[in-house]
């Protein structure tokens, strides 16, 4: 019973059944001064419904205040008005029947809305006392009926609260669960593409890499068996160093493709063991630092950012493969204020010419992408000593348990 629409039919409705008997019925004070004070008095409740109590029931939470004062003044013109009505002509009493679940409606406290309900009843009384008689037996007549018309109101008044925040439970129920079914789809789409990934980095490690392999030592196999004077060995190197770059091409996009599987290890072994396999395999020798004080570790880190830190390691390394030409790297994870930070660094070329504004490939540019999506940033530039440096940064602070475990990211890129 909060939606304005719903109030204006029943307001109007009320008011325009309540002036036509006004309007046809002059009980006290004549032909004229009757119909004239009754229409009057509804003619203000509808003013103030129109200025004050439409603006109160349809006000954005967000202005609370305004809705309050706005909720007080129609209140006050509510409460007089059923009052100097029912002086004027007491069948307008009646408008007590909508009068009171106005007041509940705009009216957040249970007390409160008892304590305004007494104050509309005794106006209402008062009222319809002055209108048949204001005699002493007028008086025990419209004090009982009105008091009647409290309790009920009263216990109706009761039941709608009731009724009322069991809706706000359900609703809220229902948006968390909204919430958590979107998250679970989002999930099932993670887990997709996952799987998807992986399968890929196993049909190019099965096809594309062994092919190429094979392609690399036909080659050496054809540069023996020519002599050393043969004017196809140029061309017989050239397609050996072709294939061995195409190789290494496809070495990168299976390891950035396939999953870290690290059981129930934490963060930082999981980047340990990232940084073995890509030892073996590049021979890039690295170093992996983890330092959080003031913490039991990183792993407090939601599932989420532990995810982004881990696939940021693996872009960051597989740019040391593909770039770098370094003998050397490292990566650093730790905690500063209340941040995350994640720093890989090599002993490589450098960058060179680079700038963010130039970056043409999906790496960094993807990566920055997944960053802005949990608050995080991204830079990179030259290290004090040559090479490059790649520093990532994520919300720490304000995790809701400890998680240790990396499960999140298997299947992931």
């Amino acid at each position: 019973m909060t939606t304005v629409r719903w109030w204006d039919v029943a307001v109007g409705g009320s008011l325009l059944l309540m002036g036509v008997l006004a309007a046809s019925d002059t009980y006290r004070y004549g032909h004229e001064l009757g119909r004239i004070g009754a229409l009057a008095t509804l003619a203000a409740i509808g003013v103030g419904y129109l200025w004050f109590g439409r603006r109160a029931i349809d006000c954005p939470s967000g202005r609370a205040a305004q809705s309050g004062m706005a909720a007080t003044a129609f209140r006050g013109v509510l409460i007089v008005g059923v009052g100097v009505a029912a002086a004027f002509n007491p069948s307008l009493a009646t408008l007590q029947a909508i009068a009171f679940p106005l007041l509940w409606t705009l009216t957040d406290s249970f007390l409160v809305s008892v304590v305004l309900s007494a104050l509309l009843a005794a106006s209402a009384a008062a009222g319809l006392w002055l209108g048949i008689g204001g005699t002493a037996s007028a008086l025990g007549q419209a004090f009982a009926t009105e008091g009647i018309s409290f309790v009920f109101a009263i216990a109706m008044g009761a039941w709608i609260t009731r009724i009322a925040r069991d809706g706000n439970t359900q609703r809220r129920l229902y948006e968390e669960l909204s919430v958590a079914q979107d998250e679970l789809a989002a999930l099932h789409r993670d887990a997709g593409s996952a799987a998807e990934r992986e399968r890929l980095s196993r049909e190019i490690h099965d096809t594309i890499a062994q092919s190429l392999t094979s392609l690399v030592m036909l080659a050496q196999r054809a540069g023996n068996e020519l002599g050393p004077d043969s004017g196809a060995r140029p061309t017989v190197e050239l397609i050996e160093d072709t294939a061995r770059q195409a190789l290494t091409e496809a070495r990168t996009l299976v390891a950035a493709m396939s999953p870290v599987r690290v059981g129930d290890s934490t963060l930082a072994e999981t980047l340990r063991r990232l940084a073995a396999r890509f030892e073996r395999e590049t021979g890039i020798q690295v170093l992996v630092s983890v330092s959080a004080p003031g913490l039991d570790g990183l792993d407090r880190l939601d599932r989420e950012n532990e995810v982004v830190l881990l696939r940021c390691a693996q872009e960051g390394l597989a740019n040391v493969r593909k770039h770098s030409r370094a003998g050397a790297a490292s990566v650093r994870l730790e905690r500063v204020g209340t941040d995350a930070v994640l720093t890989v660094t090599d002993d490589g070329r450098g960058l060179g010419a680079y700038a963010p504004a130039h970056e043409n490939g999906f790496g960094l540019s993807g990566m920055r992408d997944r960053l802005a999506l949990v608050g995080g940033g991204l830079t990179v530039g030259a290290g004090e000593r040559g090479g490059t440096v790649l520093r990532v940064t994520v919300p720490a602070a304000g995790a809701d348990d400890a998680r240790t475990s990396v499960e999140s990211v298997r299947g992931e890129r």
